[in-house]
């Protein structure tokens, strides 16, 4: 089995819970990670997009990881989002080792706003990798860094470098992931990072998600993967089917919005913001709690 199999199957990008004043909710994270966990997911991801990390002080960073690993109990891996447009910060973050105890691996999004040409994306992953003591997973998400990393891009980083072992893919575009899966060395992972595609994208060769819904429905979410994954289509698409109008809505006005809506609704943590991130509108959360309250 290769050790990069304890990433197969569904990951979590973790939502941060605020307290009303703003502060952050440390008791709403035990709870989150325990729903998590208890729903059968394969690890988490602790500050990624998803967990408003743009609003973190590094004092909040290094509080919030540090909890997360004292909640998780090494119960799970946990993956740690760690990326950025200064590609010298992240190399001099790498050097405080105590920061990384107890982390499985990195998250490392692609460049954001510098809009870096290829070579350049492929310059900064490999000073990332020279400088890691950790596997290190890429992380393409044109629509939030406005660049793409290509799918030639992606296949020299994992033939060039044995740390870099895998993609969080969340281009939209079936035909690049297709491409990766089709050309990637042995044993490096393409994970879906759009949840609505986790489906497809592992029906043609994928080995995983990191997922926002799964923070609200963990169980059904990471079951639905495991058959998937297993080549049981038909009772995955039927988790799929049950999931879709769900995953539709918590987009609908924002990410993480829309799912800390849904957290707050199940008692599992409030449903606050930090500027420049707000609630949904009314009208989103009126069918998310419509939607809830129907499924069964």
């Amino acid at each position: 089995m290769s050790k990069n199999s304890r990433f197969k199957g569904t990951g979590v990008a973790m939502i941060t819970p605020f307290n009303k004043n703003n502060s952050i909710d440390y008791k709403g994270i035990g709870k989150l990670v325990d729903h998590l966990i208890k729903g059968g997911v394969e690890y988490l991801v602790a500050l990624g997009t998803t967990g408003e990390t743009a609003t973190l002080n590094k004092d909040e960073k290094q509080s919030v990881v540090t909890h997360i690993i004292e909640c998780v109990g090494k119960r799970v891996p946990i993956v740690l989002g760690l990326g950025g447009n200064n590609t010298q910060e992240i190399l001099d973050t790498l050097k405080v080792s105590s920061y990384f105890n107890n982390i499985d691996a990195i998250l490392s999004v692609s460049p954001y706003y510098n809009k870096p040409n290829q070579r350049g994306i492929y310059q900064h992953y490999k000073a990332i990798s020279e400088a890691s003591l950790l596997p290190i997973m890429l992380y393409n998400v044109p629509g939030r860094t406005a660049s793409n990393i290509l799918p030639e891009t992606t296949i020299k980083l994992a033939e060039d470098f044995k740390n870099i072992i895998g993609i969080k893919e969340a281009s939209g575009n079936l035909e690049q992931c297709m491409k990766i899966i089709k050309y990637r060395p042995k044993d490096f992972l393409v994970i879906s990072g759009d949840d609505m595609l986790a489906l497809p994208m592992i029906a043609s060769g994928a080995d995983g998600v990191i997922s926002v819904v799964g923070n609200a429905y963990p169980k059904d979410f990471s079951e639905m993967i495991r058959k998937i994954l297993l080549g049981n289509v038909s009772e995955a698409q039927k988790l799929h089917y049950k999931l879709t109008d769900i995953i539709e809505k918590i987009f609908a006005d924002g990410n993480p919005a829309g799912v800390k809506a849904v957290l707050e609704i199940l008692n599992i943590c409030q449903a606050n913001l930090r500027l420049p991130l707000v609630k949904i509108n009314k009208a989103t959360q009126n069918d998310l709690a419509e939607l809830v309250a129907g499924y069964k």
